[in-house]
């Protein structure tokens, strides 16, 4: 008993916890936790510190399937599809993700804290490279894919345009919706049908790239020499950096000015999105693309002093190290569609998708040694980042692999990434 009392899970005394989340638990089924955010907080805490504390403890599957992050994803999307959740749970789990869009906060968090905190030598030296290793990324599925499809006797444009180009594309709201309607727009045809096969080959393909990342990271564990740790670039000084920063000394005020500049940031993108610069070239920019952009301008520039980079820092540190199972619990019960999946999960079509993922894994990898970046930090982040289902599969790639500092990189493949693959697919629709 007294063993029990002294075990803490999430930083919470046991006892604590239990008769906490037995209060929610039980509130949840009697339907009574109010659809608010307060009420999401109590749901989405229970849910995802229980599951995300089993799969870190469960052997095997800890170091080598992507521990707590994988386990919290594919139980919740399994009870939500089997219909085993209470429809509060649903509900709060909707407005986590999208009503109260804490998504957006989490993910803005992360990114400019990630970029703030980033040396900022390295961080010129990866943006530079970063975009090329994005496009050998694309390259690779493109080959890969199009051998896949020989396999079994599948046209090689059908390959691009139905199955590459949607995986490719930056998840459903900014990748495969908008290239069904950039498909009716340069054929003439009905974007329904394209539309809905691209949404279940991209659900096939974003649970392909989860599958990958924890493989990757098994990989990285097995062969050191192949993986930086959660860095991209290759850096023989990045420890004295870490170490210098380590040294600042962050107070609750500059993690208040953490959380100001995070909300400034992101509404300074959301302006240039909307009213000063919302399309270049035709092609609409979307606010995190922005928020990437100012977040990396002022490190380079130094324009934000050294300890509120370190507040921002922290506020990253909390988002990536404590609230990941937190959002695997809105990931796996509102992003994921595993009816949607089933329905083109044929022999053939798994194959070919494997073989696209792993392609773009292939050619970001090759491309990253070359250039400075550890292979399987460039395999993730250019390669697996391209290939899911945008924010929130690259929260899944990144909890599955153990590299959420990667964030900032994984954006720019879904965001930059994304809308590069919509200029393709209009050149590749007008031509074929």
């Amino acid at each position: 008993m007294n063993k029990l009392k002294e075990w803490k899970i999430y930083g919470i005394d046991f006892p604590v916890f239990v008769f906490f989340a037995a209060v929610v638990l039980v509130s949840c089924y009697l339907e009574i936790v109010p659809n608010q955010l307060i009420g999401a907080v109590a749901i989405m805490f229970t849910i995802g510190i229980v599951l995300g504390e089993i799969g870190d403890r469960i052997p095997i599957w800890n170091t080598y399937c992507g521990g707590g992050a994988i386990l919290v994803f594919l139980v919740c999307g399994l009870l939500s599809h089997l219909e085993l959740l209470p429809e509060v749970v649903l509900l709060n789990a909707e407005g986590w993700m999208n009503g109260y869009s804490f998504l957006n906060l989490f993910i803005a968090f992360l990114i400019v804290g990630s970029l703030l905190g980033l040396d900022r030598n390295l961080l010129i030296k990866s943006s530079t490279l970063y975009i090329p290793a994005i496009l050998a990324s694309i390259l690779g599925a493109v080959v890969f894919g199009i051998l896949g499809g020989l396999l079994f006797g599948l046209d090689p444009m059908l390959i691009v345009t139905s199955y590459v180009l949607p995986i490719m594309g930056g998840g459903a709201g900014a990748g495969a919706i908008p290239m069904a309607q950039v498909y009716a727009d340069v054929t003439g045809n009905d974007p329904a049908s394209y539309l809905t096969f691209a949404l279940a080959i991209l659900a096939v393909g974003n649970i392909v790239s989860v599958a990958f990342a924890a493989l990757l990271n098994t990989l990285g564990i097995l062969v050191p020499k192949l993986s930086g740790n959660g860095d991209l670039v290759r850096d023989k000084n990045k420890k004295l950096v870490e170490e210098k920063n380590d040294n600042v000394k962050v107070t609750i005020d500059d993690i208040g000015a953490g959380i100001f500049l995070t909300g400034g940031f992101f509404v300074l993108s959301q302006l240039f999105a909307k009213e000063i610069l919302p399309s270049i070239a035709g092609v609409s920019i979307p606010n995190f693309a922005y928020l990437i952009i100012f977040a990396a301008l002022a490190n380079v520039f130094n324009l934000i002093p050294e300890h509120l980079k370190a507040g921002a820092q922290q506020c990253q540190k909390f988002c990536a190290n404590k609230l990941v199972w937190i959002q695997m619990v809105g990931v796996g019960i509102i992003m994921i569609d595993f009816s949607q999946m089933l329905e083109v999960m044929s022999v053939a079509n798994l194959i070919v998708v494997i073989l696209i993922v792993l392609g773009a894994c292939v050619g970001s990898a090759l491309f990253g040694w070359i250039v400075g970046f550890w292979p399987i930090e460039s395999a993730i982040t250019a390669g697996l980042c391209m290939a899911n289902m945008g924010g929130a599969g690259d929260l899944a790639v990144l909890g599955a692999s153990k590299r959420m500092s990667l964030i900032s990189y994984a954006q720019i493949s879904s965001r930059i990434g994304g809308a590069i693959i919509l200029l393709i697919a209009s050149m590749v629709f007008s031509i074929f």
